[in-house]
């Protein structure tokens, strides 16, 4: 692996493009809700209204990537890797017992499109929001807009598959991907050789850790990278539990694995750079409707952030992060006072991750093992 001869991958956390974002695009779904205080998905883009201002509507697809688009461009980020949780349907059948359900409709499948997204992870607690018929749609509409999905599908194996994806200048990016329990993801989503589903993860044991090291060792080929994408843990925090690390550099540990890409929080955690290899372990969300919602502020879930992972010559991550804010439904640039804040989080979750973190651009900050 070649940092020369292949552009940086590019990853991010929860992509929700439903409720307030998917009323915004050229073909909202119907608003109904099925939530205890909110009973209509434009009620979302009001209270973003109410905070930040008017937001045209119908937006174009590209709307809410926003100044990703500049630096995925820029920086010719391939493949393009995001947790999509979103049911791409227009099924009406809300999964009984569920707070929460998100769902765009298929018409807006462009959106995802517009920003070059090469693979979906569906390995998540929303994906089967509208049931197993909403999941149905979801994989059909991906397939017809030629997006790569894993971790969930039609039965047992189909959701446990690899999405494979070519990767510029040589070799292949290959993606697993799981969901736990404990970032919400119900039992009875689990696929199974007579049911649609999620791939499950049960926990952080050995066999676990083995059994996915396993799986990537007769995956991969000479030149590719290997990408473990797991939904796991809660919304808020920045602790890291000592058996979910211990689990996560195992997986590296292993040789099989080049990319631990956590995702469930929020707000973005600590990362961690171990045997040369990346740890994500929270991204945060990427893309939501949640501006106007308060109560959890000093954590900065306005913030977004772009990871661009190279190897060199030997295999080594080159780790870059590039801060964003959401405003208005779309991703803007970070102004200077949240990439310092940013920056002080990660130097200040560093310290027990042992790695550092420095300015390295006018948006980008670099963050490698102490």
């Amino acid at each position: 692996m070649n940092t020369a001869s292949h552009p940086p991958l590019f990853l991010c956390g929860d992509v929700m493009t439903g409720r307030g974002i998917d009323q915004i695009l050229a073909h909202p779904s119907q608003p109904l809700l099925h939530e205890s205080y909110v009973h209509s998905a434009l009620d979302y883009v009001h209270l973003a209204e109410r905070k930040a201002g008017p937001i045209a509507r119908p937006a174009a697809p590209a709307y809410p990537w926003g100044d990703a688009l500049a630096e995925l461009e820029s920086r010719a980020a391939q493949p393009r890797i995001v947790n999509l949780e979103t049911a791409i349907t227009t099924s009406d059948d809300a999964w009984p017992g569920k707070a929460v359900h998100y769902r765009m409709h298929p018409g807006n499948v462009a959106c995802l499109q517009a920003a070059g997204i090469g693979c979906a992870v569906l390995a998540n607690n929303h994906v089967l929001d509208w049931g197993r018929a909403g999941l149905a749609d979801t994989l059909a509409a991906l397939d017809g807009a030629h997006i790569a999905h894993a971790g969930a599908g039609p039965d047992e194996a189909s959701a446990a598959h690899a999405a494979t994806l070519p990767r510029p200048g040589g070799g292949r990016v290959l993606v697993l991907a799981f969901a736990m329990e404990n970032a919400g993801t119900p039992a009875a989503w689990r696929a199974s050789a007579g049911h649609s589903g999620v791939n499950l993860l049960d926990d952080w044991s050995d066999v676990s850790r083995k059994r996915i090291a396993a799986q990537a060792r007769k995956l991969r080929r000479a030149g590719d990278v290997v990408v473990v994408s797991i939904h796991w843990g809660p919304n808020w925090g920045y602790r890291i539990d000592p058996a979910q690390r211990a689990f996560a550099r195992g997986l590296v540990e292993s040789g099989a694995i080049d990319i631990v890409h956590g995702h469930s929080s929020h707000h973005p955690l600590g990362i961690e750079v171990h045997a040369g290899k990346p740890i994500l372990y929270g991204c945060g969300d990427f893309i939501n409707d949640y501006e106007g919602i308060g109560g959890y502020d000093t954590y900065r879930p306005d913030l977004a952030l772009m990871a661009f992972v190279s190897f060199d010559a030997g295999g080594c991550a080159d780790l870059r992060l590039v801060p964003l804010r959401r405003s208005h439904f779309r991703l803007a640039h970070a102004r200077e006072v949240d990439v310092a804040w940013l920056q002080a989080m990660f130097e200040e979750e560093g310290r027990a991750l042992g790695t550092r973190v420095e300015r390295s651009g006018l948006h980008e900050l670099r963050l490698w093992a102490a």
